[in-house]
């Protein structure tokens, strides 16, 4: 409702001062309600932690309340509709009933990808027809998203589970394969709930963007990110990154904005110090990046082997990053980083060596979804082909489902 009034009244305002106030008026509402019901809890048992550390008394009073689904989400929305209004690069919405559905759209609500206002506001527009919809690439977008998330990260999940449970029982090939099975699950279910969020939205007519972009074969960090949770990176890039400043300024200046970006994106994702050093070592590997670019601005490497080299060591840094999203303290993140880093062997147990056979399997499929193989063969395909192909892989998916469901893993943020 804030937000709502204070673009119709962005709209109208032309007084500078007047303008900020009312920026400054939904910012502090929207950041002041996700403060309360995510973070409070977190920075009072950090002060709590810090006081007692030093001798002092502290008191432990924390709030029992309950998250609002999807508050993480529509926060990032409404913001950027505000923004954009007050940056006069979108016209305020005089339908609160417009505004409602932009805030509300159930497809993505609970876990993105992050809707801008510009891009879905306009299509409320004009009526939305099922004759213009198509029907097919959206179903067979949610299939493909269904198989990423029941058929590979819930059959991961059990496994992944029992590693970060108790790392100190396992070797450090163990740690390998658990942080690679954790990158591969993490990566399903969160662009496997985004495909099928996308075909929804596409059933119902309306166009969401691409969330996901083969992340894991960029060459670089920096390339990551924009492969990556698109919708949030976007966001945090348009509007914290360039309004604490981006690159406009010394060095120095560029690389304190790039860390502070990714230190907040981290808190973003969780209230817990290991988000934040998860962000923090994504914020170094930024830094590097641009530092490596400015020292070396040609490839050093021949062009067949520069990027296999910069997509390896992406990869393991970005898996290295992942042990502090994925552990349950600071303490088994430490254990997990030194196996998989140093090869410390903190027990004697091993993971399933199946998953050795089947990981190779799983990144020839994601080789074909990058280059594009199978969408011509789609495309051709005669209209008949698609409810039997239906036919003949959901009882197949249905018989490599888990037997228990797992939830999705951004729920939780």
């Amino acid at each position: 409702a804030v937000d709502y009034a204070v673009g119709r009244l962005l709209n109208d305002e032309d007084r500078l001062a007047r303008r900020k106030g009312l920026l400054w008026l939904s910012v502090v509402m929207n950041l002041g309600l996700l403060g309360v019901f995510k973070y409070f809890n977190f920075f009072v048992e950090s002060a709590g932690s810090l006081l007692s550390w030093m001798g002092l008394p502290a008191s432990d009073t924390t709030l029992a309340i309950v998250l609002p689904v999807g508050i993480s989400f529509y926060t990032f929305q409404t913001m950027s509709y505000t923004i954009d209004v007050y940056r006069r690069d979108l016209k305020a919405e005089k339908s609160a009933l417009n505004f409602a559905l932009f805030v509300a759209f159930f497809p993505q609500l609970v876990a993105g990808p992050v809707v801008r206002a510009r891009d879905f506001l306009p299509q409320l527009a004009s009526m939305r027809r099922f004759r213009n919809v198509d029907v097919q690439a959206c179903l067979v977008l949610f299939l493909v998203g269904f198989f990423k998330k029941a058929c590979v990260s819930d059959n991961i999940a059990p496994v992944v589970d029992a590693y970060f449970s108790d790392p100190y029982l396992y070797r450090a090939s163990a740690a390998w394969l658990g942080v690679l099975l954790y990158a591969v699950q993490i990566y399903c279910d969160f662009s496997g709930y985004s495909d099928m969020a996308i075909a929804c939205a596409g059933l119902l007519g309306y166009n969401l963007c691409v969330n996901f972009n083969h992340p894991y074969f960029a060459t670089d960090i920096t390339s990551f990110w924009r492969r990556w949770h698109i919708s949030l990176s976007s966001w945090l890039r348009d509007y914290l990154y360039i309004s604490l400043g981006g690159n406009r300024g010394s060095t120095w200046f560029l690389y304190r904005n790039l860390m502070l970006t990714m230190l907040l994106g981290g808190l973003w994702h969780g209230a817990a110090w290991r988000f934040v050093i998860w962000g923090g070592l994504h914020g170094l590997a930024l830094i590097a990046h641009r530092l490596w670019r400015t020292c070396f601005p040609e490839p050093l490497l021949p062009a067949r082997l520069g990027p296999v080299v910069g997509a390896a060591a992406t990869f393991y840094w970005v898996c290295l990053a992942w042990i502090f999203f994925r552990a349950e303290t600071l303490g088994s993140a430490w254990a997990v980083t030194q196996a998989y880093v140093f090869g410390v062997n903190h027990g004697t147990k091993h993971l399933p060596s199946v998953w050795f056979a089947i990981l190779p399997l799983l990144l020839a499929m994601h080789w074909i979804s990058y280059r594009g193989w199978a969408t011509p063969v789609l495309e051709r395909a005669p209209r008949w082909s698609l409810p039997l192909g239906y036919g003949l892989l959901f009882p197949l998916l249905l018989a490599l489902m888990h037997t228990h469901a797992a939830p999705f893993i951004y729920f939780q943020f």
